[in-house]
C-alpha cells in the first residue's frame, strides 16, 4: 500500500515522502496514529500544491534578502563611544549596539545574531562586520567608531 508520511518516522522515512508500505503496517499503525495517510491522487495533488508554495516563499524571501543586500552593502554605521586618550575603547563593540546604530542611522532593522565581526571592536577607527541575511545571501558593512574622552 501506498502511503504518504506525515511526520518523519525513524527507520521508515521522512515527512511527505511516499513510500510503499505494508497493508497491516499501514491499516494497524501508521494510519491509526496519524503518521501517514493512504497515497490518493487528490493526497498527492495537495502535497504537490504545498510543495510549490513553499518554493515560491523561498523565492519570494531569496529575492527581498538580495536587494536588502545590494541596499546595505558598503553602508557605513558611525558610532560613538566612550574611551581613553590613546583610542582604546571601555569595552567592546557589541552586535546589538551595531543593530541599533543601523536602524537609526539608515532604517534597517536587523537581528543581531546575523551581525559577524571578523575580530572583536576595542579600537577607533574602521572595522568591517558581514551581515548575513540568509543562507548564501550576504554582505559587508563598515562601522566607523569615534572615541569620546571625558
Amino acid at each position: 500500500m501506498k502511503v504518504i508520511l506525515l511526520q518523519d518516522i525513524k527507520g521508515t522515512g521522512k515527512k511527505d515522502q511516499i513510500i510503499e508500505a505494508s497493508d497491516g503496517f499501514a491499516r494497524n499503525y501508521l494510519i491509526p496514529r496519524k503518521l501517514a495517510k493512504e497515497a490518493t491522487a487528490e493526497a498527492l495533488n495537495s502535497i504537490e500544491k504545498a510543495k510549490s508554495a513553499d518554493k515560491h516563499r523561498e523565492a519570494v524571501k531569496r529575492a527581498e534578502a538580495e536587494t536588502k543586500a545590494r541596499e546595505l552593502k558598503g553602508k557605513v554605521i558611525q558610532l560613538t563611544v566612550r574611551g581613553g586618550d590613546n583610542g582604546k575603547l571601555y569595552g567592546a563593540i557589541t552586535n546589538d549596539q551595531i543593530a541599533a546604530a543601523l536602524k537609526e542611522q539608515h532604517g534597517y532593522e536587523v537581528d543581531k545574531r546575523k551581525l559577524e565581526l571578523d575580530e572583536p571592536i576595542k579600537n577607533a577607527g574602521q572595522s568591517f562586520v558581514t551581515l548575513k541575511l540568509m543562507a548564501g545571501i550576504s554582505t559587508r558593512m563598515i562601522v566607523n567608531v569615534k572615541v569620546v574622552t571625558k
